[in-house]
Formats: C-alpha cells, sequence, structure tokens
C-alpha cells in the first residue's frame, strides 16, 4: 500500500515562507506525476502545483511567483517551497501522486496524503 506523508506545515505571519514535504512509502516508486493541492474552510480543493518525471512544472495562478515545486533526490519524495505567504493561502495541503510504477509495471492508480495545516496570520 503506497502512504504519502507531508510534513512542514505550521503557523506563520503573512510575508513569511514554509517548506512541505512529502514522502511516499516503500522502495523502486515512482510517479508521472507529484503535486500539491489545498482545500481552505468551506471550499472545495484546488491544484497548487505539480512536477512531472520529466520535471515540467505547473502553477495555479495563486502560485507562480511566490511557491516552487521540486523533486527530492528520490524521485518519490516532492517539496513545496512558498514564501510571501497571503492570508489567503490559509488551507490544508495535500499531497498528490499520479502514476505508479513499480518494478517494471504500471498502475493508472491515484495516492494521496492526509493533509498538512498551513496557517497564515496577520
Amino acid at each position: 500500500q503506497v502512504q504519502l506523508v507531508e510534513t512542514g506545515g505550521g503557523l506563520v505571519q503573512a510575508g513569511g515562507s514554509l517548506r512541505l514535504s512529502c514522502a511516499a512509502s516503500g522502495n523502486l516508486l515512482r510517479f508521472n506525476t507529484m503535486g500539491w493541492y489545498r482545500q481552505a474552510p468551506d471550499k472545495e480543493r484546488e491544484l497548487v502545483a505539480i512536477i512531472s518525471r520529466g520535471d515540467s512544472t505547473y502553477y495555479a495562478d495563486s502560485a507562480k511567483g511566490r511557491f516552487s515545486i521540486a523533486r527530492g533526490s528520490t524521485e518519490n519524495t516532492v517539496y513545496l517551497q512558498m514564501n510571501s505567504l497571503k492570508l489567503e493561502d490559509t488551507a490544508v495541503y495535500f499531497c498528490n501522486a499520479k502514476g505508479l510504477w513499480t518494478t517494471g509495471v504500471f498502475y493508472d492508480a491515484e495516492f494521496w496524503g492526509n493533509g498538512t495545516l498551513v496557517t497564515v496570520s496577520s
């Protein structure tokens, strides 16, 4: 069973920075894409940023110029560096992984972490 574990959330003042980390359990795991979504209170979950195996990236307009997504040294780890945080960035941030490759076999599957809370205060 693949598990995604997020760390790095917390309380930060507006204008500050946080770095979120996500690691997938298990060895020999590769994903077509890994990314971050967020869900604010009373709002739907929305895409923040994704990165492909070829390191192509996509950012939501709200994240462009402030957030940066990157893979770790192992392909089953992804980071989200968040700078110049705003009150409206307050949300639970979820790690997402799609398209699993393991031991030469592909699974058209999607995985979610349990989320980590980011609270931006004034």
